[in-house]
């Protein structure tokens, strides 16, 4: 593997960029601030290189943007309704910063961080943060990890790890959006996507869920068979309605073989013929087909993105599930570990012939 290893300023001081090339030359680059993933260059069915994520041409500009890429959202990622949670009998407010409800954190959260950084070897790098008792207002010192791996079968591997002193709730993702013709390429809604869930999460005008598992059968939410992103994304249903576009959160069918990774999604794209198939250990899986790109920082390419230029595939805990006694619990307690993993897998269409 080959890596190299730079820096760049910014506001919130010293970022550090790491770029992981294996022997096909494919690549990874990851960033310091907020443990991000800023580039992924896989070949198409030819052959040729091209970064599939989108990014931004100043390192910088990663921080506090609207938009999120690439980045570990926490503590809590997703929505928390009114920004309300009780742990052990205890009520605690969080920060409001979207629209009435709390959302990957608040203001401050992790996205906005830069973390501790430490190759080890030469085919992971391991990003750690310490989020102080009272960080966001959620309880508890809590040290957040992230590692990522990446291999000679163009797989990138995350490991998703929290350890704390007081009961805390803990919700970690990653929030890269993914284009498959390439992060300058314009819209992904002929992109083919395929979700590994029979159930989603129907939600509030405010994206909050109500609690329902709800069948996607018959639905604009069934992705159980290969279908165009765009092609029902206009329909007057509800949660098409509220979000713009997809922004909802589906449940994963459980592993047929019980092993602890179960497939969340594949992503194919007719154009390039690359693909990405997603595993994980997460019950959940939230895709956003970015609906509100517009006016994002400059990208890598010289100009801003547009609505629906990429598509995030969040494998994650449930939205909203401290407030939801049958959505899985996300509270962490001090003799546990919150440790999950998700797998970008990318292929071609020739590869799997």
């Amino acid at each position: 593997m080959k890596v190299t290893i730079h820096t760049e300023d910014s506001p919130k001081g010293e970022i550090t960029i790491y770029r992981l090339e294996n022997s096909h030359g494919a690549a990874v680059t990851l960033s310091s601030l907020g443990a991000g993933i800023v580039g992924i260059e896989v070949p198409d069915a030819n052959g040729k290189l091209a970064d599939v994520v989108l990014g931004y041409k100043n390192p910088a500009d990663y921080l506090y943007d609207g938009p999120c890429a690439g980045k570990t959202p926490g503590r809590y990622a997703n929505r928390i309704a009114r920004g309300q949670l009780t742990i052990d009998g205890r009520e605690y407010q969080l920060a409001v910063n979207n629209g009435p409800n709390h959302l990957h954190g608040g203001p401050e959260g992790f996205q906005n961080q830069i973390w501790d950084c430490e190759m080890h070897g030469s085919e992971y790098v391991v990003f750690t943060l310490q989020s102080p008792d009272g960080d966001e207002n959620y309880p508890g010192n809590l040290t957040a990890r992230v590692q990522y791996g990446w291999n000679d079968d163009n797989q990138l591997y995350i490991a998703l790890s929290a350890v704390t002193d007081a009961a805390t709730v803990v919700n970690l993702t990653n929030h890269t959006y993914f284009n498959l013709s390439g992060e300058s390429s314009g819209s992904v809604l002929d992109h083919m996507l395929y979700l590994n869930a029979d159930t989603y999460l129907p939600t509030d005008d405010t994206l909050i869920p109500t609690g329902e598992m709800a069948p996607v059968k018959g639905t604009p939410m069934d992705f159980t068979e290969f279908k165009k992103i765009g092609a029902e994304i206009k329909a007057d249903f509800p949660a098409l309605r509220y979000g713009k576009g997809y922004d909802n959160c589906w449940v994963l069918n459980p592993s047929e073989q019980n092993s602890m990774l179960k497939q969340a999604a594949t992503l194919a794209d007719p154009k390039s013929r690359r693909t990405l198939t997603v595993f994980t250990s997460q019950p959940a899986v939230q895709v956003y087909t970015g609906n509100w790109l517009n006016g994002s920082p400059i990208g890598k390419s010289g100009r801003s993105y547009n609505d629906y230029d990429g598509v995030a595939i969040e494998c994650q805990g449930m939205p909203d599930a401290p407030n939801h006694t049958n959505f899985p619990s996300q509270e962490l307690q001090p003799d546990g570990e919150y440790m999950h993993y998700i797998v970008f897998a990318f292929s071609t269409i020739n590869d799997e012939e």
